[in-house]
């Protein structure tokens, strides 16, 4: 494996693990990020955890034909499950899979975090889940970056544990407390293509039955759109 190799998303959460030793990648598949990491960096050792047996064989291999076997050790399993105590891992990646199960792994796994001091965390979509679980289990956001490869566009949150438990606005839940102050060009890409989605759902709704619940659901979208768009 070379750096080539690496997306141009997978290199942008790299940028956020390279200052640690001891890193795990939850969900790893071919275990690139791992390898690209291990390959830059002599002192980084790694764990490539992966549930599925095709993948999990795919990144046994990637690791020995990059000749990382002593250093990254690709172990089997849910989650933060393949995490022990004495690993003493300092930062973890999971990306590519959608936020709320990558909250879910979170929340199932959060007993093996002590001692971790960064997540990153790159959703495809519903972002604003994992900026609920962070904030509910004092994790603080110290940065978020977006990106556009390939048509689609990604957010990557990085995420320290704090002793306050730190407050957000919806809007900033939603949208991100850094990106909503950057607002770089992916990012009002992503959330204008959202905005134009929901005016369409809203035309739908306003030709349906006028239900309560309709009503309610119109309302709510009104003011989504509106916040939004005042961010824009």
């Amino acid at each position: 494996m070379n750096e080539k190799q690496l997306s141009m998303r997978l290199e942008r959460v790299a940028a956020y693990l390279d200052s640690y030793s001891k890193i795990a990648d939850i969900g790893s598949d071919h275990a690139y990020l791992p390898c690209f990491l291990s390959l830059r960096t002599e002192s980084i050792q790694a764990i490539a955890g992966e549930i599925n047996e095709g993948p999990f064989q795919a990144a046994k291999k990637q690791v020995s034909r990059s000749g990382l076997s002593e250093r990254i050790e690709v172990r089997k399993g849910s989650g933060l499950s393949v995490i022990e105590s004495k690993d003493k891992v300092e930062a973890i990646a999971i990306a590519g899979m959608g936020g709320p199960l990558i909250a879910s792994i979170l929340e199932d796994g959060k007993n093996r975090l002590a001692g971790v001091q960064r997540l990153v965390l790159q959703p495809n979509i519903a972002a604003h889940s994992i900026r609920k679980w962070l904030i509910h289990n004092k994790y603080y956001l110290v940065n978020e970056d977006i990106l556009e490869e390939d048509g689609k566009i990604y957010e990557i949150l990085v995420a320290e544990p704090s002793k306050e438990k730190r407050h957000y606005t919806e809007i900033e839940l939603l949208l991100g407390p850094f990106l909503s102050k950057r607002r770089p060009v992916p990012f009002k890409k992503k959330w204008q293509r959202e905005v134009d989605a929901w005016k369409q759902v809203l035309k739908e709704l306003e030709k349906g039955k006028q239900s309560n619940e309709t009503v309610a659901k119109r309302n709510e979208m009104i003011e989504k759109i509106k916040m939004v768009e005042e961010v824009l």
